[in-house]
């Protein structure tokens, strides 16, 4: 993402949670239990604007709660609300990769700019805001905090004289309710987008100036809406309805589309009517079922309590925002702008970095039906994909745009990495991974062999040996290293296309292997091994290209991809491969952080984790907690404190910074990569294997690992004392001995040491655990400890 494109997240509460928070020393629980309320968000009103609202979502709608003074306010957005008109330079005979490389040749910087870049300043295709609900409460009635309980997805905005406005958007349908207890409120309003100023901004902002007629707005008893007709076919429609009962005021909004039926109107008055008709506490009892499903799947438990809030509320974002039959998160997930304009970086799917970072965090904790919601996506798309491979690659196969609308069309932009042929490869490994993580033969044979294969098809097509008879390809980039200039364009291959490719035809040598493809497992080999090596400096750092060192700090962790995610580079690797580790990160220390957004920090601090190095992890996730969040949570792209960290401090918020910090979290308490990239059924796990020296006592219940593994862990005093691994579908499982000379007493007989590893055969389903002595005490501080970070 690019900084300069412009500035711009009573009865039924889970009765199982008394029962689930019981723990034993002797037996740790089986079920993982919800957030504990310390991670609960309570803000202080006023909240006086929207990106620092508590959002509430079911991954189709989402909404946003705020407000000051006597008025309380509920951004709304759905998901699939888009204006897809494309800008005319993608449609000219010139928008092709042969025509880019010309430009290229010629330093035709001009006609590059005119071409490619100029489209992303057409205001379409973007993410349309929804529309605001606006409660005016009685003068009586003054906003004094608002709450997000986590455990049940359910907002809350607290008055004074006892007053309270609860909110959830509803787990089991498409619509959202809000019970106003106490004095009734004095009006409930819409808004249209940028309607009226002061309201939501200037009349020429937002939908206005895409050109939309107005809405068409109506009333019927305690039931309005507007209507809002597009450019193009799709029509939306918001509606709320409201009625007394028990003292208390209940409201149902729902956002309906020409996607959901011909007669939006009719659809959302239906959807209202019905939600009223029920009632608060009986819709509510689906949704807090919904709910504890989805925080039974893992937990985790750390000694740091900004760090633990942070990974919570990034668990809540997967089932607020990503929900498998809705859209993915795009880069502001469901709670696009309310800000009187269109959203920044025109809410798209940047998949230069954002879209595949914002689905990192989910493997680890169990989530898989929220995370196939981006996979079901690309997907749907790949006859899009097809298309954009022969018209603008001229290849077979299939290719992704870097930026892309909702329908996979090209947004364009700084088309070193907007068009670059390997942001497909890159969304490829999530289908890798996802599959890594379930063990699902069946989900690899239908979707992500087939779907990875024509991306590998395509970039294949691209690849020409050069005179050292190494694999090139005819550009080459390095996100997003001097920017959109004529100099971006880098020696091909770069340390980052190198990785991208490298880590994709392992990939599909892996899959196609596994899918009983023999034939392709070897060409997809050979064109791994066809790629040459990496490009290092005489310090053995990772260069850009062959010709260009890092030099300065930036905000793309570019050539150290490799490294993580795709784990081609690892500490135990070969002695050279450490020294490239070693010489890498210490090169990206002394340039610094002044160039850093606030997900550089919490992606090195996953790849500092991956290279087993807990007390730089722990650093970076520190410093982006302090200075990256706004007081909601949501990761803004600057640093807020205005410390030093970086020399950014805008506020735009997008959502992969935030869902890096779980990642990093998993990679700290859990690892399971292979030592043999490639090759199947060869991983390992390692418990702990990077964390903290001050998190003395931590716990994880049922994260997942590659091979279909389920984990839970307990560490106390700075060592280990008690594991339990529930085997997935493939056979041996392999536990790395990293309990400094504790010999753990196993579960069941059967486990041998195989040189650093423990290793034992057990079916799926099947269960190990071990045990060890507490230590008496915490070791004392090593040198290198990560003290916490001042704000």
């Amino acid at each position: 993402m690019n900084p300069s494109r412009g500035i711009g997240l009573p009865g039924l509460k889970l009765l199982v949670r008394a029962a689930l928070l019981m723990l034993t020393v002797s037996r740790p629980r089986a079920n993982a239990t919800p957030p504990d309320a310390s991670s609960n968000l309570v803000l202080t009103a006023p909240i006086a604007t929207w990106d620092e609202a508590i959002p509430l979502g079911n991954g189709l709608l989402g909404g946003l709660l705020w407000g000051d003074g006597h008025q309380l306010r509920l951004s709304l957005d759905r998901g699939d609300l888009w204006d897809l008109r494309t800008a005319p330079q993608v449609h000219e005979p010139g928008f092709t990769y042969a025509n880019l490389q010309k430009l290229v040749a010629e330093k035709n910087a001009a006609e590059i700019a005119r071409l490619t870049d100029a489209p992303y300043d057409h205001p379409t295709p973007t993410k349309i805001p929804a529309g605001r609900l606006e409660i005016e409460l009685d003068s009586s009635r003054t906003l004094e905090r608002f709450e997000l309980d986590l455990a049940a997805a359910e907002g809350r905005a607290v008055m004074g004289s006892g007053g309270e406005c609860r909110a959830f958007f509803s787990a089991a349908a498409p619509v959202a309710l809000l019970r106003v207890a106490g004095a009734e409120p004095k009006d409930i309003r819409l808004r249209v987008p940028g309607s009226g100023r002061g309201e939501t901004g200037p009349s020429s902002h937002a939908v206005s100036k895409l050109g939309y007629p107005p809405a068409r707005t109506g009333r019927d008893g305690g039931t309005h809406w507007f209507v809002q007709e597009t450019a193009g076919p799709l029509i939306y429609c918001v509606c709320v309805g409201s009625r007394k009962l028990d003292g208390a005021t209940l409201l149902a909004v729902t956002v309906t589309s020409t996607k959901d039926g011909p007669d939006p109107l009719a659809i959302a008055r239906r959807r209202v009517a019905e939600s009223l008709e029920r009632g608060y506490e009986a819709s509510f009892a689906p949704h807090a079922e919904w709910w504890s499903r989805f925080w039974s799947r893992s937990n985790v438990r750390i000694p740091e309590p900004e760090i633990q809030r942070q990974y919570d509320l990034v668990r809540y974002f997967y089932g607020a925002a990503s929900r498998r039959g809705a859209p993915p998160m795009p880069l502001q997930g469901v709670w696009t702008a309310d800000a009187g304009s269109l959203p920044p970086w025109k809410g798209d799917y940047h998949n230069d970095l954002n879209t595949q970072m914002s689905y990192m965090g989910y493997q680890g904790a169990g989530h898989f039906e929220e995370g196939l919601s981006f996979l079901d996506l690309n997907v749907e798309l790949l006859p899009r994909y097809r298309k954009f491979a022969r018209e603008f690659y001229g290849t077979p196969g299939a290719n992704v745009p870097g930026v892309m609308s909702l329908t996979g069309d090209p947004l364009a932009g700084w088309c070193q990495y907007s068009l670059s042929p390997t942001m497909g490869p890159w969304v490829a490994h999530l289908f890798y991974l996802h599959w890594r993580y379930t063990a699902d033969d069946a989900f690899l044979k239908s979707r992500a062999y087939p779907w990875c294969r024509e991306i590998g098809e395509s970039v294949r097509a691209l690849l020409k040996p050069d005179a050292q008879g190494v694999l090139v390809l005819p550009l080459s980039s390095s996100p997003e290293i001097h920017d959109n200039r004529l100099e971006a364009w880098l020696r091909p291959n770069t340390n980052f296309d190198i990785g991208c490719l490298k880590m994709l035809f392992l990939s599909l040598r892996e899959m196609a292997d596994a899918a009983g493809e023999p034939a392709d497992a070897a060409k997809w080999r050979e064109a791994a091994r066809g790629l040459g090596g990496w490009h290092v400096n005489p310090a053995g750092a990772l260069k850009l290209d062959a010709r260009e060192d890092l030099t300065t700090s930036h905000r793309h962790l570019t050539n150290l991809m490799g490294l993580y995610p795709f784990n081609l580079l690892t500490i135990e690797g070969s002695e050279a491969d450490r020294r490239v580790i070693k010489a890498s990160l210490d090169q990206w220390d002394s340039l610094g952080t002044k160039e850093w957004c606030g997900y550089s920090f919490t992606w090195m601090s996953a790849l500092r984790a991956r290279t087993g190095d807990g007390e730089a992890a722990v650093r970076n996730l520190d410093i982006f907690v302090k200075a990256f969040l706004l007081r909601n949570g949501f990761h803004a792209n600057g640093d807020q404190t205005k410390q030093g960290f970086s020399n950014f401090t805008y506020r735009p918020f997008t959502l992969e910074g935030n869902m890096l910090a779980a990642a990093a979290v998993h990679e700290m308490l859990l690892q399971s990569w292979s030592p043999t990239p490639g090759i199947r059924d060869t991983e390992v796990l390692r418990v702990f294997p990077a964390t903290p020296w001050r998190w003395h006592d931590a716990s994880f219940e049922d994260l997942r690992t590659e091979g279909g593994h389920r984990v839970s862990a307990r560490r106390e005093n700075n060592a280990t004392t008690w594991f339990r691994v529930v085997a997935g579908p493939l056979g041996t499982i392999r536990i790395r001995d990293n309990f400094g000379g504790r010999a753990p007493s196993w579960s069941r007989p059967g486990v041998t040491k195989v040189g650093d590893n423990y290793e034992i055969p057990l079916k799926s389903g099947e269960a190990i655990e071990a045990r060890f002595e507490k230590p008496e005490h915490a070791p004392a501080a090593p040198s290198n400890a990560a003290r916490p970070v001042d704000r």
